[in-house]
Parts: structure tokens; C-alpha cells; sequence
């Protein structure tokens, strides 16, 4: 769905807990989620924690809408 999305002309975040399958996939902006039972946090953590990890994750995700690429990108990795 998300290679359809980008074909009309709009641009799409796959937030993805395994980067290798959006790849494979053809995902076109990929922003790395913690982990597959929790994509956007981690219940061990505390509230302000929690906050912090969606916020990162989320601003990633804003900022790859905009930057225009032009092949497989994947935001965040070092």
C-alpha cells in the first residue's frame, strides 16, 4: 500500500519494526520502530520515557516527509 501511496504522488513513512522485510517490500522512507510487540515504545520504561522514545520516532517520521529522496532511504541509522 504504501509504494500505491507514493505513486499518486504523496509521500509515506513505513515505520517498521523489521527494516529488512520494508525493504524488501519497497518501502521508499523507512524510519525503524523499537520492536515488534511494542513498534512505538517500551512498557518497561516509565511514562516520561515512553514520551520521549514516540516523540523521537515521530519527529523522524516528519522529517522524512520532507526530504526528498530518491531511492530506498532508511532515517536514523548510524
Amino acid at each position: 500500500m504504501v509504494k500505491e501511496i507514493e505513486r499518486a504522488g504523496l509521500p509515506v513513512v513505513h515505520v517498521a519494526t523489521v527494516v529488512p522485510i520494508s525493504k524488501t517490500v519497497g518501502a521508499n522512507r523507512i524510519v525503524p520502530a523499537v520492536a515488534i510487540p511494542h513498534p512505538l515504545g517500551n512498557p518497561a520504561l516509565d511514562d516520561k520515557a515512553q514520551k520521549n522514545i514516540r516523540r523521537r520516532i515521530v519527529e523522524m517520521a516528519l522529517d522524512a516527509l520532507q526530504t526528498e529522496i530518491d531511492c530506498q532511504t532508511v532515517f536514523g541509522e548510524e
